[in-house]
């Protein structure tokens, strides 16, 4: 506790991190100290209201909405010991300083302090946007007072999301399932991804071809010999391409008016078109010019850390709030692409110093942001300081994702400030008269960039991961029109169109921005919420909606269209920011959403059908459970109708039976077993949902859903396989040696055969209808053990991911066909593994081009080509090929300047040691063996305690475990046999992980 006359003003800060560096500027007159974020909040369940509020209708939703809305906030306990420091030290203070975030939150974080420690000395509010000693010195120089317009805001946001959560999430639990949560933005959030992948179920492929022609020029001067051209149009008709179709048939779009190629037509086309003359019938040419990027705000900052770095939301956020805390970059929370005079002017100089006076505009750049009410913050996210550091400067004081995320920030902040690319771009036509008289014109294009100008320090990625870098160059021959060429090669190409893409972290972003969804300081909270909840699950870095999400969204979309409305949620954005601006009263807008009027605040639509609280509670009988949890796939050639029906226990598949009859009719009201053969009763006290949701019923014709299928991958063909039997599986018979069941079985990898805790999946040449008993049980053979070798190693045969192999110990060798897994003999794989691998250290290949010598170090160069592609090298440092750069034509200035970029980056990032310094070595064995020894015995007493506490549980779920064990051990088709059919699971699969409890309501 301060106990010096000196000490006299209290600093608060969010996080200890902040408070080291702040601490550090601010000299001994000052204490400061963290809150650990939010001090306060609403309950988050009962277990949380104060006795005394117990008794009150409202108490449930921690608002009283008949009162002003006032809010019931209580002090989170894992605060209450820092709270009860920060009372004591505001009592021995002469002044208090609110230091905390310039945002909205950061607002009402500094009025709860205010609220909860009831200070009897001066509090002042203290701001700033970047953690650098003269910000902090002139923030304390200048303080304010708290900023009520924005304290209302964010709360009116907080009770908003707390109404609408608590309103919406039990319809949820009566129709869809218990514990599941509603969320005015994270509910619009995921209708995004459910939308894109019901345009994926829809999508129909299409497939079109036409012709890549290599054309040469006799004399081409100093550009490029040959040059690539595709066939764009015939008798002056365009070729069809894949923008050209419909995406739900797969059919040509009516009034097209295009050729549409298939492989007869392309290749027929092609061989007529052989030994013509090619004419160059056009060629315009123009100048190419491409400004730099803005700086980054929070949302651009998570779509190129995402594209770039494969950074989630999550990530780059946690990552951006080290490097704002120890005064690295300004503040991360933005939707500013301003640059103050102090950051212009530091870009500039650095740029002459780093590029040269060329590569700086004569007047600086000024960006004015797209983001409607951009207001979060005053700058744009930046290298902090009046001086910026470069990349080496900080590469041994940042850990790995610090360092990349900085560089990253660096280069945007630095291009923003240099000169345009520019350039010439142009297009060509050439033409061809085929034998039969068939006019043939081809297009290329190219691109040649004469100065980089700001491309020299960023280029920014795409989500379309084939599109062409903007610094990728494509040169043509210098073609006049009327110049004869001859066609080299002349070869048909296929192409198929493709569905919609998927969207990550980064393109649903930036949806939401688009869309006026959501604030920088909700973003990553936003794609976390999806996950934790169940409704989206990732795969590398596609978002995938899970079956329970589409329950949700065609609930909400058939009783609540209003609530996930795009229109609705972005102008509950622009009202909040009214607030902000002290425009509109957070009272009335609450208001009017609640209860509805017409008074003209909130949504007009909700407010004129008597607000939230109507409308969720009047029609609540007429949602029919069944309906809202069957999600229909498509009618099968039996003409019956296949649906997946959300359970209790997790996504299933149910078809109908002919005549109409559904094969679940029976017991459907009253709840029947499980979709996995749950025992007991359905209903709402089996199930939690009314009428057990869409369980219920007949097990005779359902197919239990793979975990990890995803829903466009349920194809007519992968449901037939699913089925197969009518129940996921079919009997072929009883192994005699065993007695067991031999069963055939669909996963997510493909069908395969298990009995007992065999497994083994069918080779490519099998089919799941035509598999006999007979090699049901040669599968089952699999691993086969040819025989023991010489030195007393076994030999197996067996089929892995690769295809079939041998193998003996960590030895491998790949067999050419897969019924040589049951014939070949001892001798023969033992020659095979004898024999030296053909893929593994291979010689070091020669250079794919030597180009001369580096301008700038007068070291050869030379491109290699490496494992991740061709890269260049001058033996000392190495620059990978950008896309759309190739070996043939990239020249000695691009490699030296590719080169150089790298030496100016500096030496790769140390990691921060982070564990304690090291024993002396006489005793290292020994400390390393009583740590081993220590954690061995701590793991050991964790396990035991939550085995004490979760005996009832573990022995619920020991089949579970059971099949979880031989899911590992199986491979591929082990990913399909974890999940036990409907008749067969004893401890029945949960649909979902959720880790938050029932009443969390965040956005």
């Amino acid at each position: 506790m301060p106990s010096n006359a000196r000490t006299t003003r209290l600093v608060i800060v969010e996080s200890p991190a902040k408070a080291k560096t702040i601490s550090g500027y601010l000299g001994p007159g000052y204490v400061v100290e963290a809150s650990f974020g939010h001090v306060r909040d609403l309950p988050r369940n009962a277990a949380d209201v104060p006795a005394k509020y117990k008794g009150e209708s409202w108490a449930r939703l921690g608002v009283d909405v008949d009162n002003g809305f006032h809010a019931l906030y209580v002090v989170s306990a894992d605060r209450k010991q820092q709270i009860s420091k920060l009372v004591k030290l505001a009592k021995e203070v002469d002044e208090i300083f609110l230091a905390t975030d310039e945002d909205r939150e950061g607002e009402a974080i500094a009025w709860h302090l205010v609220e909860t420690l009831k200070p009897k000395v001066p509090v002042k509010r203290m701001v700033f946007h970047e953690i650098t000693k003269p910000a902090i010195q002139a923030a304390v120089a200048n303080p304010r007072e708290i900023d009520r317009d924005l304290v209302d805001a964010q709360e009116a946001r907080r009770i908003l999301d707390r109404l609408y959560g608590y309103e919406v999430s039990p319809v949820l639990w009566k129709k869809v399932m218990p514990k599941l949560s509603a969320g005015r933005v994270q509910s619009v959030a995921t209708r995004i991804v459910v939308e894109r992948e019901r345009q994926r179920m829809a999508f129909r492929t299409a497939e079109y071809w036409d012709i890549l022609a290599t054309l040469a020029v006799t004399d081409a001067g100093e550009g490029p010999r040959n040059f690539n051209a595709t066939l764009v149009a015939l008798n002056g008709d365009r070729i069809a391409t894949g923008k050209d179709f419909e995406p739900t048939t797969g059919r040509v779009r009516p009034g097209a008016g295009v050729v549409h190629l298939d492989s007869d037509g392309a290749r027929g086309l092609a061989a007529r078109l052989e030994g013509r003359p090619f004419t160059v019938t056009r060629v315009e040419e123009k100048p190419y010019r491409r400004r730099p990027y803005a700086p980054f705000i929070t949302s651009t900052l998570q779509q190129e850390a995402a594209r770039k770095l494969r950074f989630s939301s999550q990530q780059t956020m946690r990552t951006a709030q080290r490097l704002y805390e120890n005064g690295y970059i300004t503040y991360m929370r933005t939707d500013s692409v301003n640059l103050s005079e102090t950051a212009i002017a530091a870009a500039r100089r650095q740029i002459v110093e780093l590029y040269g006076e060329r590569s700086v505009p004569p007047e600086p750049r000024r960006y004015t942001g797209k983001v409607k009410n951009a207001q979060e913050a005053h700058e744009a996210i930046r290298p902090a300081g009046d001086n910026f550091r470069t990349p080496g400067d900080v590469a041994n004081e940042l850990s790995g994702e610090e360092f990349k995320l900085y560089e990253l920030i660096w280069r945007r902040t630095i291009a923003s400030q240099m000169t345009d690319a520019v350039g010439s771009s142009v297009s060509v036509r050439i033409r061809a008269v085929s034998a039969a008289q068939e006019e043939a014109d081809f297009g290329a294009t190219g691109k040649t960039i004469t100065d980089p100008g700001f491309l020299r320090a960023y280029v920014e990625s795409s989500d379309d991961e084939n599109a062409e870098a903007e610094d990728a160059e494509r040169r043509l021959p210098n073609l006049v029109k009327g110049q004869p060429l001859t066609a080299d090669e002349l070869a048909a190409q296929g192409h198929h169109t493709q569905p919609p893409s998927r969207y990550t972290e980064a393109s649903l972003v930036k949806a939401l921005e688009e869309l006026g969804i959501g604030r920088p300081s909700t973003y990553a909270s936003i794609m976390q919420t999806i996950q934790d909840r169940g409704y989206v699950t990732k795969r590398g870095q596609a978002m995938i909606p899970t079956f329970l999400a589409f329950a949700v969204i065609g609930l909400m979309e058939r009783h609540y269209p209003r609530l996930i409305d795009y229109d609705f949620t972005a102008s509950m954005e622009n009202e909040l920011d009214e607030i902000a601006g002290g425009d509109h009263a957070a009272v009335d807008f609450l208001t009017a959403f609640y209860f509805g009027g017409a008074n003209g605040a909130g949504d007009q639509d909700i407010a004129r059908s008597g607000g939230l609280k109507k409308l969720v509670t009047e029609n609540l009988s007429e949602i029919d459970a069944r309906s809202v949890n069957s999600i229909p796939l498509h009618i099968d050639d039996e003409g019956r109708e296949v649906v997946v029906r959300v359970g209790r226990y997790g996504p299933y598949l149910q078809r109908e039976l002919p005549g109409g009859e559904s094969a679940t009719t029976a017991g459907a009201g009253a709840g029947g077993a499980g979709a996995e053969g749950a025992a007991g009763a359905g209903g709402a006290g089996a199930g939690g949902a009314e009428g057990g949701a869409a369980d219920g019923g007949s097990q005779g014709d359902r197919a239990p859903i793979p975990e990890g299928l995803a829903p466009d991958e349920l194809t007519p063909e992968k449901v037939h396989e699913l089925f197969l039997g009518g129940g996921g599986e079919r009997k072929l018979g009883d192994d005699p040696a065993t007695g067991e069941p031999i069963l055939l079985k669909a996963g997510r990898f493909g069908p395969y055969v298990a009995s007992g805790e065999r497994k083994s999946s069918l080779l490519r040449s099998q089919s799941p209808d035509s598999l006999t008993f007979d090699q049901a049980l040669r599968l089952l053979s699999l691993p086969r053990l040819i025989g023991v070798a010489p030195d007393g190693g076994e030999v197996f045969a067996n089929n892995g991911r690769y295809g079939p192999y041998v193998k003996r110990g960590d030895e491998f060798r790949s067999l050419d066909s897969e019924e040589k897994m049951f014939t070949v003999t001892l001798d023969e794989a033992l020659a095979l593994l004898a024999a030296p691998k053909t893929r593994q250290r291979r010689a070091a290949a020669p250079p794919l081009r030597e180009m001369g010598v580096d301008p700038l170090t007068e070291k050869p160069l030379v491109i290699k080509d490496g494992r991740f592609g061709p890269y260049v090298t001058d033996g000392e440092f190495n620059a990978s090929l950008r896309r759309g750069q190739t070996p043939e034509e990239l020249t000695v200035e691009q490699a030296s300047e590719m080169l150089a970029e790298k030496r100016a980056k500096g030496p790769a990032p140390k990691k921060k040691a982070t564990a304690k310094k090291a024993p002396a070595k006489k005793t290292a064995t020994k400390a390393a063996g009583a740590t081993k020894a220590a954690a061995t015995k701590a793991a050991a007493a964790k396990a035991g305690a939550a085995k004490a506490g979760a005996t009832k549980a573990a022995a619920t779920k020991a089949a579970a475990t059971k099949a979880g064990a031989a899911k590992a051990g199986a491979g591929g088709a082990g990913a399909g046999a974890a999940k036990a059919t409907a008749a067969k699971k004893a401890a029945p699969r949960k649909a979902a992980p959720r880790k938050q409890s029932s009443t969390s309501t965040s956005e």
